[in-house]
């Protein structure tokens, strides 16, 4: 299977930029935030990789034990009272 990531800087919820993995490259969201700052992808890029490897030590640290996945609890809660049969 094709590996996945992403590297995103955001302030305030608001996306400055994002690296494309493919390209190797800086992506601004706006033009204009690439003029007063900078940003080098190859830092993304070898974040990314000491991430990965963090994962996988701590994948082998919890014996590659999956967690097991729980059906989320749901309360459904009408605006007006329901007669069985309806």
């Amino acid at each position: 299977p094709e590996e996945s990531a992403e590297f995103m800087f955001d302030f305030d919820g608001d996306e400055i930029f994002h690296v494309d993995m493919g390209k190797k490259e800086t992506v601004w969201r706006l033009p204009e935030f690439g003029h007063f700052a900078s940003f080098e992808a190859q830092g993304a890029l070898a974040n990314m990789a000491v991430m990965k490897a963090n994962l996988d030590i701590m994948i082998k640290r919890s014996n590659n034990t999956p967690n097991t996945n729980v059906p989320p609890e749901v309360t459904l809660l009408p605006n007006k009272p329901v007669e069985l049969g309806e």
